[in-house]
């Protein structure tokens, strides 16, 4: 048992096991070895807010080509901050390779139907919100796009995400989203619920390719949602974010992550 208090992990009613290769609970068949655990005792999120969604939306809308800069630089993306605004702004970059200019576009048009969805009260965390996300952000990248994937990927660690038939490998990954979602609404803190969304998406490797964009588009839609300021992984710590990430990979202990998210709000650029 951890003195400080229970690790949770995506089922809240499991029991508590500092070990992730022990889960119980609703893991059926192999999934177990791709769950996500951390310990709320050792994080320190951000301070939750008076809600207020049409301030939270205002505000990312005020430093929009640095969220956008930030999430492409994240992919390698060789547009600048200013080459951004410019093809933001509907001009143009000459000398840039078309597909990383639609790339920043794509980011565009992911992070609007974001502020569609909340400012409409219709952001859910459902299995057709992510893959209409994902659609968005990964369109002209993915083999397939707004669907669960269907085959083996790999991410650069020794940790593999789920394989399985194609029929049943998009299946369980659509189904372990939905437990996700439905343990992640008993949390109380929108910090805690956005993060485990973003954790179990990049994990589980749910579609083809843009799993890290959508999942962060997921865990902010959550913080719009409840009127908090989003997150954003500044491109100055690409590394740093790339690290720790492969580290969560590897481990399944999103406990670090939760920390470095947690001071990557932009209500730091606001007060």
């Amino acid at each position: 048992m951890n003195p400080d208090g229970p690790e949770r992990g995506l089922d809240p009613h499991r029991e508590t096991h500092p070990d992730p290769s022990n889960f119980a609970g609703r893991r059926q068949d192999h999934f177990h070895k791709f769950a996500l655990f951390w310990n709320p005792a050792e994080v320190s999120f951000p301070k939750v807010a008076e809600p207020n969604t049409r301030r939270a939306i205002w505000r990312a809308k005020k430093v929009f080509a640095e969220i956008i800069h930030d999430v492409t630089a994240l992919e390698g993306n060789p547009f600048t901050l200013p080459e951004i605004q410019t093809l933001l702004d509907g001009v143009t970059v000459g000398g840039k390779k078309i597909s990383d200019a639609e790339q920043v576009l794509n980011q565009r048009s992911a992070f609007l139907y974001l502020f569609d969805l909340v400012q409409s009260e219709n952001f859910a965390m459902t299995p057709v919100t992510a893959c209409e996300i994902q659609r968005r952000v990964a369109r002209g990248e993915a083999m397939e796009e707004g669907v669960f994937r269907t085959g083996k990927v790999g991410i650069g660690a020794t940790y593999q995400p789920p394989t399985g038939e194609p029929e049943a490998l998009a299946k369980l990954l659509e189904s372990a989203f939905v437990r996700m979602a439905t343990e992640a609404e008993a949390l109380e803190n929108p910090f805690e619920r956005g993060m485990v969304a973003f954790l179990h998406v990049a994990r589980q490797q749910c579609f083809w390719d843009g799993n890290k964009r959508t999942g962060r588009l997921l865990m902010n839609g959550v913080l719009l949602a409840a009127g908090q300021d989003i997150i954003t992984v500044a491109a100055a710590d690409q590394l740093e974010f790339n690290q720790k990430m492969h580290r969560y990979y590897e481990s399944g202990d999103g406990t670090e992550m939760m920390n470095f998210l947690s001071r990557s709000q932009i209500r730091s650029k606001f007060e």
